[in-house]
């Protein structure tokens, strides 16, 4: 927000200077981000007035101006097409410091003989001055202007453009500003008188006004007024629009646009005459319904969008900006004059679809009140019958479906003192609250009943108004105290805790964390799936979307982690992702189940290019590796089992089981579904649910002494049916005794081994905490081992 000194200067009497009182405003609350001084370099620029204008004796296209300045004049050659006797204008003598209207560099005004005769002096463009960049002619000032007098004086002015927060939409409006100066000052607000001639002919008469849709509209005003004259408008009001930014249109446009800027409410003029049957419908829009806004761009509209629609189409997108054909142009003579209240929410979502932005939807989406379009529209309508020579109907149209009271609220001098940690007598509270518009009265010695204006939306507990205290005392003069209370003693959180270890360990297992979008689209979930179909029950839905791609909430983390895989494929041999996050998982009549989750997948090299080792691609032991590591530092006794997923790839899938249920799932992503997100495979995946990890991991570390006896190690080779899983042979062999170590080192399947069958080479560590083993002990218990493995699992010792 760009706030004008010298228009705040109508409202207030800032008694400090800019940059204190800048520095006054960004303690409490309103940062100014920069201070722009309008005329600061206009050293040797005054008022002058245009006495002659003759013709140059060696050019058509140049005269020679002769300039009052007061007590001399000065004569200088010029080529400007608008040179007008008596016109009041800018002038600068030699040695003014202006801007170049060809190059744009700065530069000091020196002395210049053109076409033979010596200038001594310009006549100033608002380019030249930095004002704008006009520069087709001269700057012709309101004939007010005081000749003589230094330019700065009567043209300067400081702008503070100000960081507004959301929860403060009066904050967007210079009287909202204006409020907050007089607080801060100790000065009194004086407001914008606001009187005009009414005719004879009641409003009501001429229009009339239907909401359609109370919950999304609560109130709607309108006036009418006849037999304007559409023209520039005063040169003071576009100099104000300039400096907040906006660009001067013509009067009836000009006053909406300073009104929403003075109050903070938006305003929209229409062509009275264009309104079919002189009748204002606020509706929903109809899904595929179309209108032209006053950009010229055909909008598609849908159901979830507000309408302005007179007796036969739509005229505007409330909250958001008017449609063309019911636009103030040159030939209008009446004007609708429209001051809503719409639901912040819905121009939100409106603005957003549209991609359509504007000063009116900025503040009707941070939540405006219901109390302001009456006043707005009373000042706006005496504006515009001021420039514009027309003149108001009698009344105006008020219909306010959503009215409702707010309730005074009740404030404690001692929940001051317990809020700031400071003790603020109650008078001085009073009186800092009264400054900001509230009103108090006093319900006992240390109570009060203070009611809200209407304008501060975001008040709505003691707790807000203990805030405005200590924002105009300045937060900076709140004291440092040592808290009475004991300081709550620390709480881990085990979930939050095991997320953080499980970063740690695969992050030196050689994995990238990656952090994605909590929302994802239908379409991105079924590639998870080979025939594409939606995995699990429909996910939730968000109300607001902010685009096709982040609609609903994740049921799962794999759609936008094996997105991020295939995307980084592009660029990166070797890719190793991990995410650690939420998945919404739907419920029936309630809201989602928020479970934690860890995603890994796999995909590339196994490793790094390196002269040292060959390069191979990763496979499901390269997963396992990260699986088993991450199980091991956490303590965790699980097991693999083969399992199903619809996801994974069958016979290449495993079940991580632990404490007798299913923690995760290991295996390899399926061939279509990696082409689903158009990935190089083949990719393996890693998940782990969280919330049935954390029961079985250990809280604690054994410690176990590190035997002093030397270790007996023997290789042993069996033949097994090719189905019977390493898991079972370790199992078993683990479960004898003197058994520390169990590795396995080789599996072949050839010539040299039967068809359906598979030869396993392990090695087993034998060790004693006790004593030095000997070669009958070992050989004893190897004897059982072979023995057991035979009889149980078909093993054959291979020769």
């Amino acid at each position: 927000m760009r706030v004008s000194l010298n228009w705040l200067r109508d409202y207030v009497d800032p008694v400090l200077p800019p940059e204190d009182l800048a520095h006054r405003l960004t303690l409490a609350g309103f940062e100014i981000k920069a201070i722009e001084v309008v005329g600061g370099a206009w050293d040797r620029v005054q008022v002058g007035q245009i006495r002659e204008v003759k013709p140059h004796p060696n050019a058509d296209r140049l005269r020679l101006v002769t300039v009052s300045l007061g007590e001399r004049s000065q004569t200088v050659v010029c080529g400007a097409p608008n040179l007008n006797v008596g016109d009041k204008i800018a002038f600068a003598s030699v040695g003014a410091r202006l801007i170049d209207g060809h190059s744009g560099e700065v530069a000091a005004l020196k002395p210049a003989k053109i076409r033979g005769v010596v200038s001594e002096g310009m006549v100033c463009s608002e380019k030249e001055l930095g004002i704008s960049d006009s520069h087709e002619g001269i700057m012709v000032l309101p004939g007010d202007a005081p000749v003589g007098t230094p330019l700065r004086d009567y043209l300067g002015d400081t702008i503070f453009d100000i960081e507004v927060s959301p929860n403060r939409p009066d904050g967007l409006s210079v009287l909202g500003i204006g409020r907050e100066v007089a607080a801060l000052t100790g000065q009194g607000v004086r407001m914008p008188g606001v009187a005009y001639a009414e005719s004879e002919t009641p409003v009501a008469s001429l229009a009339s006004v239907e909401i359609v849709d109370p919950e999304l509209c609560p109130r709607y005003c309108a006036s009418v007024i006849e037999g304007v004259r559409i023209a520039p408008s005063p040169e003071w009001m576009q100099r104000r629009l300039k400096a907040a930014g906006m660009r001067p249109i013509n009067n009836v446009v000009d006053v909406t646009n300073y009104v929403m800027l003075e109050y903070g409410q938006p305003l929209h003029a229409f062509d009275y005459r264009r309104l079919a049957e002189r009748k204002i419908i606020v509706r929903r829009a109809r899904d595929g319904e179309v209108i032209v806004s006053l950009d010229g761009v055909e909008r598609g509209l849908n159901h979830d969008m507000l309408l302005i629609c007179d007796g036969r189409e739509a005229v505007a997108v409330a909250g958001v900006m008017g449609g063309l054909d019911s636009e103030v142009s040159d030939v209008t003579v009446s004007v609708l004059l429209e001051s809503a209240n719409f639901n912040q929410a819905f121009i939100r979502r409106t603005s957003a679809t549209l991609g359509l932005r504007s000063e009116a939807s900025l503040r009707f989406e941070k939540g405006l009140p219901a109390e302001l379009p009456v006043p707005a529209l009373r000042r706006a309508t005496q504006l515009i019958a001021e420039t514009s020579g027309g003149k108001a109907a009698s009344g105006i149209i008020d219909v306010y479906p959503g009215r409702r009271e707010r309730q005074p609220i009740s404030l404690f001098n001692g929940e001051v003192g317990r809020l700031l940690g400071m003790d603020v007598p109650v008078e001085r509270t009073r009186q800092i609250l009264e400054s900001l518009g509230f009103d108090c009265e006093m319900s006992a010695p240390s109570e009060m009943r203070v009611s809200v204006p209407y304008w501060r939306s975001d008040v709505g507990q003691s707790a807000d108004l203990v805030e405005e205290v200590a924002r105009i005392i300045g937060y900076d003069q709140v004291p440092t105290t040592v808290i009475a209370a004991p300081i709550p003693s620390y709480e881990p959180s085990p979930v939050l805790l095991l997320k953080e270890r499980l970063r740690d360990i695969l992050v030196a297992c050689g994995l990238q964390e990656v952090i994605t979008y909590s929302l994802t689209s239908l379409e991105n979930l079924k590639r998870t799936m080979p025939d594409l179909s939606l995995p699990g029950p429909m996910p939730l839905r968000m109300a607001n979307p902010m685009s096709r791609e982040q609609e609903y909430l994740r049921t799962s983390l794999r759609p936008r982690l094996l997105l991020t895989l295939a995307q980084n494929q592009r660029y990166e041999d070797s890719v190793k992702l991990f995410e650690v996050g939420r998945v919404y998982l739907p419920r029936s009549g309630d809201l989602p189940q928020e479970a934690e989750a860890l995603c890994a997948v796999f995909g590339g090299a196994s490793q790094e290019r390196s002269w040292r080792a060959k390069e191979a691609p990763v496979d499901l032991f390269d997963a396992k590796g990260v699986a088993e590591a991450v199980l091991e530092r956490l303590g965790v006794d699980a097991s693999f089992v083969p399992g199903e997923d619809a996801g994974l790839r069958r016979g290449r899938c495993a079940d991580i089981v632990a404490g007798g249920e299913r923690v995760g799932v290991l295996g390899e992503v399926h061939p279509r579904v990696v082409e689903n997100f158009e990935a190089t495979g083949p990719v393996y995946l890693l998940e782990m649910e969280l919330d049935r990890l954390l029961p079985c991991v250990s809280t604690g570390v054994r410690y176990r002494p590190l035997s002093r006896f030397p270790a007996t190690v023997r290789d042993i080779a069996v033949v097994v049916e090719a189905g019977v899983r390493f898991q079972s042979v370790l199992d078993l062999v683990r479960g004898f005794p003197l058994v520390s170590q169990v590795t396995l080192f080789d599996v072949y399947q050839g010539d040299q081994v039967p068809q359906g069958k598979k030869s396993l080479a392990f090695r087993v560590v034998y060790q004693s905490p006790t004593h030095t083993l000997t070669d009958e002990e070992v050989n004893g218990v190897q004897q059982r081992m072979i023995e057991a493995l035979k009889d149980k699992l078909g093993a054959v010792l291979r020769g």
